[in-house]
């Protein structure tokens, strides 16, 4: 099958020369490659609903040993499913780090970022609005005393009544999840908003699953340069799965973590590779029925010559 597009003179190539092959490819010319694509795919022309951009990092399981670290990825993924670009931290860094320079790289003018409390750092925030990009970014105890003022403020029920409010209702995990929201701009009491350039205003979620007659309650607190409108922060918070979901595929369906190749830039470039592969999958439509990603990547490598050229032609 492959003589058809390539030749190989001197056989199959080896799994240590297939290796070295990877090591040797400049990430760079693989992510230039991505963007391109993400270009070709994605247009802004006419949008008039800011695009969610989820940012998250990831470790590359197979990739450490007692002699090494495992790369730890930062990835960010748009609200449509598709990875735009990536950043590999140094491994004497950890995600800060990463993320201004991840954001560096990308077009993000007119977008919300959202990210895990890691993100949520002065710097991280500053980049975000020089590039013109707004934010939305959850706050846990590594931002001094930010998070538990703004937890007492939505514990005030007489504030929390005063705040725009929206939910949801839906099944989810064999029980009832009800999503709900709440968002304000009331931040004149909050001394450290000076720090926080663009800051317009606090939110918070409580999601609520009820299964076989048992509540499990989480609560959420977020940070964000919106202006008060709550389906939108709700539209950004309940977005950031995305970049979960993604690295769930890159696990499941490319079975990223069992993958034991050790030369750091050889086993980046393969992650590179996955999720320009996953790109492809969410788009290729490869048979009449739908099909999960896992099923119809089985269907493609089982029969490559019958999908690849309608792949070549995306």
């Amino acid at each position: 099958f492959l003589q058809r597009y390539l030749e190989l003179p001197n056989g199959i190539p080896s799994h240590d020369t297939i290796q070295r092959v990877f090591a040797m490819v400049s990430p760079e010319f693989l992510q230039r490659f991505q963007v391109l694509w993400n270009e070709m795919l994605n247009s802004d022309e006419g949008e008039k609903v800011k695009k969610i951009l989820a940012i998250d990092g990831k470790t590359q399981c197979g990739n450490g040993n007692k002699n090494q670290k495992a790369n730890h990825i930062v990835s960010a993924v748009d609200e449509n499913g598709f990875c735009l670009g990536e950043k590999r931290v140094n491994e004497k860094s950890n995600e800060i780090t990463a993320i201004p320079e991840l954001i560096d790289d990308l077009n993000v003018k007119g977008h919300i970022i959202t990210t895990d409390a890691m993100g949520t750092q002065i710097e991280i925030v500053k980049k975000i609005r020089k590039k013109h990009a707004d934010y939305v970014l959850a706050l846990k105890g590594n931002q001094g005393t930010l998070h538990e003022e703004v937890k007492q403020y939505f514990e005030d029920s007489e504030l929390l009544a005063e705040c725009e409010y929206t939910k949801t209702m839906e099944k989810a995990r064999g029980g009832i999840e009800k999503r709900e929201y709440w968002q304000t701009d009331d931040i004149r009491w909050l001394e450290q908003k000076k720090d926080w350039s663009g800051l317009k205003s606090i939110a918070m979620t409580r999601n609520t699953i009820t299964k076989n007659d048992v509540e499990t309650i989480e609560t959420r607190y977020f940070i964000s340069s919106l202006e008060v409108n709550v389906n939108e922060i709700a539209r950004a918070i309940r977005g950031h799965w995305m970049v979960e979901s993604y690295h769930w595929h890159l696990d499941v369906t490319f079975r990223e973590d069992d993958n034991h190749t050790l030369e750091k830039q050889a086993s980046f470039n393969l992650n590179i590779i996955r999720k320009l592969a996953l790109n492809v999958l969410k788009i290729y439509e490869a048979g009449k029925k739908p099909m999960s990603l896992k099923l119809k990547r089985f269907a493609i490598c089982t029969n490559p010559e019958n999908h690849l050229e309608n792949i070549m032609n995306l």
